[in-house]
């Protein structure tokens, strides 16, 4: 029976002592796009044009690695293992690892390619391999990016460049990508640290230039064509904290006037300047705040002709939030349920919900769970909850 909705401020302790002006965004770039993403629980932390679909050119190799990370993890393929070079491959232009037709390439020759050297060749090796034909391995790249929850990516091939178009992503997205390759493939981040990388005699460094002016960055990926400008996908650790920055749409006109060469060189140590200052801008301005561990009882809630008058609440697992250090002082936590909870109750029934909120952070929500059983009332202890009820209504849930 739905006798009540509470809604209520958990107790005065979550209001923690500070300034009380309404925080205000620290946060800025020029990049189109941005997205800042903490690691440990995936909440945006800051964004701008976050959710916007653009193209993500070499950015969007990451899901090319993604689908063959998540076959080297499940034993469908080895890092030893070698992939056949088609001409088709062979022929694509950008970037290159510099494949050659006929040729064999290990796996994790291969995924060096990828990264360091952004091959766009090493992409379609890898994409008429795991897919049959390149076109094959895009509907895997599609589904794979509805199985993340990537609502605003589309591919339409395996490396980013612009012919054919179409190619889109979100810098959400990316980050969400990213994060489920940090996660879940951990076994293979490594490769996205690595400076340089040779290949048929030819040697080229890594492009993400974050590695060597952020301490703590270890990738992920860059990107460039005339249409999605300059973007970078960087992760970093500093303190045991790990962040996920996603910029994308860095122009740089005033660079026009050098050669194509000079241009993109001067042009990446921009872009890892960029990143590496909103990087440790982020790491200075937000915080990690411990709120609850795994099962601590958050408050209690009235139980309807139950053999006790309430129920502890608890979260299942340990609670923490990332914000900007001026939001700290007026961040609210609740407790959102149907109450009274009619009894019998079981030990870890859903009970309802704890929100924590913020000024400039999106907030948090978490389920909350019935610490422990309540059986019902005895026969009478029912009969005269009935015969109150029917006098006086029903009992409200306690305003906390």
């Amino acid at each position: 029976m739905r006798l009540g909705r509470l809604i209520g401020g958990l107790f005065c302790a979550v209001w923690l002592a500070g300034l009380t002006a309404p925080a205000q965004a620290m946060m800025a770039t020029n990049a189109e796009h941005a997205v800042l993403m903490d690691g440990a629980t995936g909440a945006i932390l800051w964004q701008k044009n976050g959710f916007v679909a653009m193209p993500p050119a070499s950015m969007s190799k990451l899901m090319t690695l993604d689908l063959l990370f998540q076959r080297l993890k499940d034993g469908r393929v080895k890092l030893t293992d070698s992939f056949p070079v088609s001409e088709k491959a062979w022929r694509t232009g950008g970037s290159k690892m510099f494949v050659m037709v006929g040729n064999s390439i290990p796996v994790e020759d291969l995924i060096r390619g990828i990264i360091i050297q952004s091959g766009n060749d090493a992409c379609v090796v890898v994409a008429e391999a795991l897919g049959g034909t390149e076109e094959g391995f895009v509907g895997m790249m599609n589904r794979r990016a509805k199985e993340l929850g990537l609502k605003n990516s589309h591919f339409v091939n395996p490396n980013g460049l612009p012919d054919p178009p179409g190619q889109l992503m979100s810098a959400h997205d990316l980050a969400v990508l990213a994060r489920d390759i940090i996660t879940n493939y951990a076994q293979y981040y490594h490769y996205f640290g690595e400076r340089e990388f040779a290949w048929n005699g030819i040697r080229q460094p890594n492009r993400n230039t974050v590695l060597e002016k952020f301490p703590g960055a270890d990738g992920l990926k860059t990107g460039y064509t005339d249409a999605a400008g300059y973007g970078v996908v960087a992760s970093a650790v500093h303190d045991g904290r790990r962040l996920i920055l996603v910029l994308g749409g860095l122009r740089y006109p005033d660079l026009d006037q050098f050669a194509p060469v000079k241009r993109d060189w001067i042009a990446e140590q921009r872009r890892g300047e960029e990143a590496a200052r909103v990087l440790g801008l982020a790491f200075r301005e937000f915080r990690q705040y411990k709120l609850f561990g795994a099962n601590a009882v958050v408050g209690r809630a009235p139980v309807w002709q139950g053999s006790q008058e309430s129920v502890p609440l608890v979260v299942g697992a340990p609670l923490a939030v990332t914000l900007q250090v001026e939001s700290r002082a007026q961040m609210k936590v609740s407790l959102q349920f149907d109450g009274p909870v009619q009894a019998p109750v079981l030990k870890g029934q859903r009970i309802g919900t704890l929100k924590v909120e913020a000024p400039d952070y999106p907030g948090t929500e978490v389920p909350i769970y019935a610490g422990e059983a309540v059986g019902s009332a005895s026969i009478f202890s029912r009969m005269f909850a009935g015969l109150h009820a029917l006098i006086f209504g029903p009992p409200a849930a306690p305003a906390q």
